[in-house]
């Protein structure tokens, strides 16, 4: 006996049909392309240029589903309306006209928009330009969406769109007034006839407001001259110019410098005087102070006031420019010649770009300096130093001699060399007195210290202060000064008449030799050396 189930959900015995739809792309290497195998896939670029083309002339229909597969087979495959008419829109210019209650100087507005058709789905969008200053919300007024026609349901379609019509979008009346090129062609390939562009209304008070913010009187600017701009463009910018007044004609004439400054943001001009040292002038800065200077300075009225007044635009009809300035001129300023014989690189460059002048080469207006008698330097007194002595020769004040022994004292600091020494001297009282010589390295400088001795009959203490000490038989105008090489063991120094002989040194002096033998001769490093290798007694024997 056979079972039979009933035919309901759950029921039913088979099985399941894959709902699984066949894949058009693959991923090759992280990338996904088309499969080149199993199902329909989709069409190529060339098909799709194919079948826009085929289409472009007729409008896409819709298709329903057929009971007949045969007839659905043979069917020709047409693309939808989105990927057809996808961006592509009508653009139209219109206005409307919105009336004013609150006010009572004007009745009305007429406001410009723009209506926009989007073919893909017959939805449209009208938005406001925004205008400055008006005092409304502007931008989108109505968004994109499908605008009811009639009350029967229908909605706007392009074919009901041209130039020159009215249309009621949500109780706004908006009147087209002209469209683009692509909007014309495409209506004129669909067999709709495109009436002629209008002229859009004039808002009155867009009209009204202009009139306001105009200013009532303008003022038209030469464009030939604008001093204006002539400030922007030339503020800051000099022509500078040395140059010389050759005035040696008269009596005590001489040759001067000068400096010339030609101000281009007001076409004026100065001169500057250039100071120099002991020429027995007051340093007056200016000669000729920032002004326009006449060309021809005779044209000028000779009853012209111009010791109290000013000269004005008429007398000034005709100035110096930069024109009449140049490498090698001769300018008049107010009677007196000055030859400009040099300029600096902003004045070059300017001539370059403006005139065309290459050629800058300065004139040599160099005097011959005459030689003067040489001033002989007199002898040293005696009193003081040399270096004190000749301040007073050289200036009328006398200032303190400035010394270069810097690097010196940073490398040396207050170093010092003591040595041992006795007086050679034919006087008995003079036999048994001894001494301690300070060379100080920074400065050059040797100091005597004699240690007091009971019963001596002599005060000690400070026998010399710290001072360069000249070379005997040095010339007194240039001396030379004791030095370095001249300290050894077993030599005899001259100082102020009175002759040292150095018969010791302590050990620093040798360590500081041995350390720095490029400062010192080997014969007085040996005579150091040799001089701390004796005992002690024999030191003493010798003393």
């Amino acid at each position: 006996m056979s079972t039979t189930l009933p035919f309901l959900p759950g029921y039913s015995v088979g099985s399941p049909k894959s709902q699984s739809k066949s894949q058009t792309m693959r991923l090759v290497h992280g990338q996904s392309v088309v499969a080149s195998s199993g199902g329909a896939g989709l069409p190529s670029a060339a098909e799709i240029d194919a079948q826009l083309s085929e289409l472009s002339a007729t409008l896409p229909k819709i298709t329903y589903k057929t009971t007949n597969p045969r007839a659905a087979a043979s069917a020709p495959k047409v693309l939808p309306a989105h990927v057809v008419f996808d961006k592509k829109v009508l653009c139209f210019d219109a206005y409307f006209k919105q009336t004013i209650h609150e006010s009572t100087l004007e009745h009305y507005r007429v406001r410009y928009v723009k209506i926009y058709y989007y073919l893909e789905d017959d939805t449209i969008s009208v938005l406001e330009p925004e205008v400055p200053n008006s005092g409304m919300p502007q931008g989108k007024l109505i968004k994109r969406q499908r605008l009811p026609k009639d009350e029967l349901g229908n909605t706007w379609h392009w074919k009901d769109l041209n130039v020159g019509n009215d249309y009621l979008f949500y109780g706004k009346v908006f009147h087209t007034t002209r469209c683009d090129a692509f909007t014309e062609d495409y209506l004129t390939r669909q067999g709709v006839q495109v009436s002629p562009n209008e002229e859009a209304p004039a808002d009155p008070y867009s009209t009204t407001r202009l009139m306001v913010d105009k200013p009532v009187t303008t003022y038209a600017t030469p464009s030939d001259y604008d001093k204006y701009r002539q400030f922007l463009m030339m503020d800051r910018k000099v022509l500078r110019f040395y140059c010389v007044w050759d005035d040696r004609d008269m009596m005590f004439g001489e040759l001067r410098p000068f400096i010339m400054h030609y101000y281009l943001v007001d076409d004026t001009l100065e001169v500057r005087e250039v100071r120099e040292s002991n020429s027995g002038r007051d340093p007056f800065p200016l000669l000729l102070r920032r002004q326009k200077v006449p060309r021809q300075f005779k044209s000028v009225p000779r009853e012209f006031p111009t010791i109290c007044m000013e000269l004005k635009e008429e007398e000034l009809a005709d100035t110096l420019g930069p024109a009449d300035l140049g490498v090698g001129q001769t300018v008049h300023v107010f009677g007196r010649p000055f030859l400009l014989y040099d300029c600096d690189e902003f004045t070059k460059e300017f001539y370059r770009r403006n005139f065309g002048v290459q050629d800058f080469i300065p004139v040599d207006v160099a005097q011959p300096k005459l030689a003067g008698p040489a001033s002989a330097v007199p002898e040293h007194t005696g009193y003081g130093t040399h270096e004190d002595s000749l301040q007073s020769v050289l200036m009328l004040i006398p200032k303190p001699p400035k010394r270069d022994y810097l690097l010196k004292l940073l490398e040396f600091g207050n170093k010092s060399l003591r040595f041992s020494a006795s007086l050679v001297s034919s006087k008995r009282e003079d036999a048994g007195r001894r001494f301690i010589l300070s060379y100080h390295i920074a400065s050059d400088a040797i100091s005597i210290f004699e240690p007091p001795q009971r019963n001596s009959g002599i005060i000690g203490g400070k026998f010399l202060e710290a001072q360069r000490v000249p070379v005997e038989g040095s010339n007194p105008s240039n001396p030379s000064f004791l030095s370095l090489a001249d300290l050894a063991v077993g030599a005899k120094i001259k100082i102020h008449a009175h002759t040292f002989l150095l018969d010791d040194a302590d050990d620093y002096v040798l360590s500081f030799m041995e350390s720095h033998p490029t400062l010192f001769p080997p014969a007085n490093i040996e005579s150091v050396r040799e001089r701390r290798k004796l005992p002690h007694t024999q030191l003493l024997a010798r003393a």
